[in-house]
């Protein structure tokens, strides 16, 4: 076991706090704000969030969360020194899904960005086929990138877990629940609140909000992983 430079790992991750709270309000509040049109179904129902939201906002989403996520992702190797200090093995797993993180993490917050545009800009010319425009975009453009991505978040996530609750990290065994997989709480209790702008807002962010949560987490335990209270 070699002993972590918590100095730079304490600093990574406050550095993580900021980015995810940048990634949060200014790449995924600016674009989520809004209410449906409930008396529409589906997908039109869906989208019809977003058609208030101006061209501008949707230009600082995509530029403030590209850099947001970003920084918050390269963060995260943190997480990385913190487990290559106990196993190797975890650490070498854990960093090929960070850096497909890293890769194709921003570009999936852009090429959502750019579906929300499409989407408007399509309805202002023809509403009758924004949906399925839409969606012939997303099926060549986000779908692949999004597939991509999640398999690398999945990686990133589930050996981050099996790594803190197998103890090969200096930190209590408990500490695996500091994970991004957090924000799916955000987005079950933000369906419970109901049609509001602040909801939906923050149920886009929650990708972000589980990054917030890794990170204030990892932050405050610190001190018992660096007295070993492995419990």
């Amino acid at each position: 076991m070699k002993k972590p430079d918590w100095d730079r790992i304490a600093h990574l991750f406050k550095l993580g706090i900021f980015a995810s709270l940048l990634a949060l309000v200014g790449g995924d509040m600016i674009l989520g704000w809004g209410t449906v049109d409930m008396s529409l179904d589906g997908m039109e129902q869906y989208f019809s969030r977003y058609l208030a939201v101006s061209d501008a906002r949707i230009f600082w989403s995509g530029l403030l969360g590209m850099i947001g996520i970003t920084l918050e992702t390269l963060c995260f190797f943190g997480v990385y020194r913190i487990i290559s200090s106990v196993s190797e093995i975890y650490a070498h797993a854990y960093r090929a899904g960070l850096i497909g993180m890293v890769a194709f993490g921003p570009f999936c917050h852009v090429m959502c960005c750019a579906s929300v545009y499409y989407h408007n800009a399509l309805y202002r010319i023809d509403p009758g086929r924004a949906i399925e425009g839409t969606m012939d975009f997303a099926k060549f453009f986000l779908l692949p990138v999004s597939a991509v991505f999640f398999v690398f978040f999945l990686v990133m996530n589930i050996v981050q877990i099996m790594a803190f609750a197998k103890g090969k990290t200096p930190y209590p065994k408990w500490c695996w629940v500091f994970t991004m997989l957090a924000g799916f709480i955000d987005v079950v209790v933000m369906r419970i609140a109901g049609n509001r702008p602040w909801a939906y807002a923050l149920s886009t962010g929650w990708l972000s909000i589980g990054s917030l949560v890794t990170f204030i987490g990892l932050l405050i335990n610190m001190p018992k992983a660096g007295r070993g209270g492995q419990r």
